[in-house]
């Protein structure tokens, strides 16, 4: 059993939480929202008062929050307080140099830093099937990785400081481009006359079979568990998209690569959270497709 602190209570912090907390580890948690510290609290997790109480001698810290400068912010609370050997596993979604200065940070110190960003959503956060993306040194990932195999299914060791982040914004890229195409294909098999299933039928076994179809298709009826039988009810937010894939085209403008239909795509997402869709999920961008609202 290890002593964890976690810092970031939210849709997906509180249900990892209490997954390691299932898991058999003591967890020491905090958050600025009273509702996710209730939560949390009815999950196990011992809740403190600021996050260097949560982070005080405990072998692993692990952060979920929103932002670079939130972790950075964090870490410049929590570094002092923890001990030369602790275990500092960033598991938010942010900036390839935030990530890289968190490392600095942790390694001031004499503490080890991962940055491990993840994928699945909220359902994969409470069902402990994350997919881990990590960054790090090996060591540290040998340290890591049973504690991350009680959140998630898939692990995955991808580089040095800083790699896990390029790894979560190349992914979520190819996310956000190939749920546009399948929206696209679906709104023109409407018009043709076409019926869903159809071409679920067709494409989920052929040439156009990709994660955005077969497991969150965009419209209701062929994957059941898909967000388009809830009303679009995030899954994964229109805004967390947009966020995910605002930090490709800073990346790509900091490593001078092309990524023209990533950069159309983060229009489309920007023009729907600018319609006050931010809240719905990602996959909803089928209904500005409907109604030819690209921009």
């Amino acid at each position: 059993m290890a002593s964890i602190g976690f810092i970031g209570l939210g849709n997906m912090g509180g249900p990892m939480a209490a997954n390691l907390v299932k898991a058999g580890h003591r967890v020491t948690g905090f958050d600025l929202v009273p509702a996710t510290l209730t939560a949390a609290e009815a999950a196990g997790v011992v809740l403190a008062a600021s996050p260097a109480e949560a982070a005080t001698g405990a072998e692993i810290v692990i952060t979920m929050l929103p932002s670079g400068k939130h972790v950075l912010s964090v870490y410049e609370a929590i570094v002092p307080a923890v001990e030369p050997g602790t275990l500092l596993i960033d598991s938010s979604t942010i900036d390839v140099e935030s990530a890289r200065k968190a490392h600095a940070l942790a390694a001031a110190k004499g503490a080890d830093a991962l940055d491990a960003p993840v994928s699945g959503g909220v359902g994969g956060a409470v069902a402990g099937t994350l997919t881990f993306m990590v960054g790090g040194g090996t060591d540290a990932f040998a340290r890591a990785e049973p504690i991350l195999a009680a959140m998630g299914k898939k692990i995955v060791l991808c580089g040095e400081a800083g790699a896990g982040q390029a790894a979560k914004i190349c992914n979520n890229m190819i996310l956000g481009i190939s749920m546009i195409a399948v929206s696209e294909a679906f709104v023109l098999a409407e018009k043709l006359g076409l019926s869903h299933q159809a071409l679920f039928d067709v494409s989920s076994t052929s040439s156009g079979q990709c994660w955005s179809l077969t497991t969150y298709c965009p419209v209701p009826g062929p994957v059941p568990t898909s967000p388009a039988n809830r009303d679009y009810q995030p899954g994964f937010a229109a805004a967390l998209m947009l966020k995910d894939l605002t930090l490709s085209q800073e990346a790509a403008a900091s490593a001078g690569a092309t990524t023209p239909l990533g950069a159309a795509a983060t229009q489309l997402y920007a023009a729907m959270v600018d319609a006050a869709q931010g809240g719905v999920d990602f996959s909803g961008i089928i209904h500005r497709l409907r109604a030819g609202a690209m921009l």
